[in-house]
Order: C-alpha cells, then sequence, then structure tokens
C-alpha cells in the first residue's frame, strides 16, 4: 500500500499561490478548528492522531480554514501517525472544488512534547506546509504548535518554527 510519503513524493512538492518560498509565515486558526484538533488528539489518546488542513496561502500567512480528521493508518499508532493517501487524494479534490489547498498536516504527541521528532522530519515531504503537533498528557490536549517544513529539496528540509495565532472567526 501507498503512504503519504510515496504520494507526496510521486506528486511532488505543493505549489502554493501568492508567496515566495521560503519566506516566514503566520499561523491562523479559527478557533473552532483550533479546538478541533486538539479535541481530535485527546479521543485519539493513547494513540496518535492526525488530519490534514486546507486554506490559503497568502504573502504573510498561512491560513486554515478547516481540518480533516482522517484515521491514523500506522500498525504503530501510539508513538507513529500515517495518513492514508486515499485521504490525501479526497482534500486535493476537496480544495480544487474550494479554491483551497493542502496547507498543512497536523498529528498529537501522547504524552510527549508539542515539538516534532526525527521521525516526523524524515517522513515529512510537502515543503512549505505547516505541521501541527499537539501535546496530549494524561488525555488533555496541553500545548500545540506549529513547524513550517522548510528547504528546497529531501536534502536540506528542516522545521522552522511558526507562530500561532487563533482567531474567533470560523
Amino acid at each position: 500500500m501507498p503512504t503519504l510519503s510515496t504520494l507526496a513524493q510521486a506528486l511532488g512538492p505543493p505549489q502554493f499561490k501568492g508567496r515566495l518560498r521560503g519566506q516566514r509565515l503566520m499561523l491562523i486558526l479559527p478557533q473552532t478548528v483550533y479546538d478541533q484538533i486538539r479535541l481530535h488528539g485527546e479521543a485519539a489518546y493513547p494513540e496518535e492522531c492526525c488530519g490534514i488542513l486546507l486554506g490559503s496561502v497568502s504573502v504573510a500567512a498561512r491560513t486554515v480554514t478547516s481540518a480533516i480528521p482522517v484515521r491514523n493508518a500506522s500498525h504503530t499508532p501510539r508513538n507513529h501517525y500515517a495518513i492514508p493517501p486515499v485521504d490525501v487524494v479526497r482534500a486535493m479534490q476537496q480544495c480544487r472544488l474550494a479554491g483551497e489547498e493542502i496547507v498543512g498536516f497536523y498529528h498529537s504527541h501522547p504524552d510527549h512534547p508539542a515539538q516534532w521528532s526525527a521521525t516526523d522530519l524524515a517522513e515529512a515531504h510537502w515543503i512549505g506546509c505547516c505541521y501541527v503537533i499537539t501535546s496530549v498528557i494524561d488525555g488533555q490536549a496541553a500545548v500545540t504548535n506549529s513547524f513550517s517544513l522548510a528547504g528546497t529539496r529531501e536534502e536540506d528540509k528542516r522545521f522552522e518554527p511558526e507562530e500561532i495565532r487563533v482567531t474567533e472567526l470560523a
């Protein structure tokens, strides 16, 4: 079965409208989406949850309009996540219909910090996208952080911290 990694490599990097590659952005999340991501982490505990973030990218910000929770297809879901490629394709179709883009992905870290791991970096292939991580401690969402996957190719990719601004508007 193909993985998100093989799908990303086959599709190539996303082409973002309205900004230059490598420019640092802010992540804007409506309160409803922020809460949805954190509740998903709590519901999946003690396993990792995962999902896809849809929205738009401008010169200064990555704005999320919705989150699509997906099934964690990992064989070791307590410490790893895998987004089924069919869910990525469906999200891409939904984006096309709505005039949006896949702007990122999210997952939880049960009983671990909301920081990226070596595995997270190794398996991240959508350069220019955000990767939102929520720490879930004893079943309760604690900290949520975002990291932008920067670089131009696999050999120089890296995560950079990204500010999250939670807004009241949905």
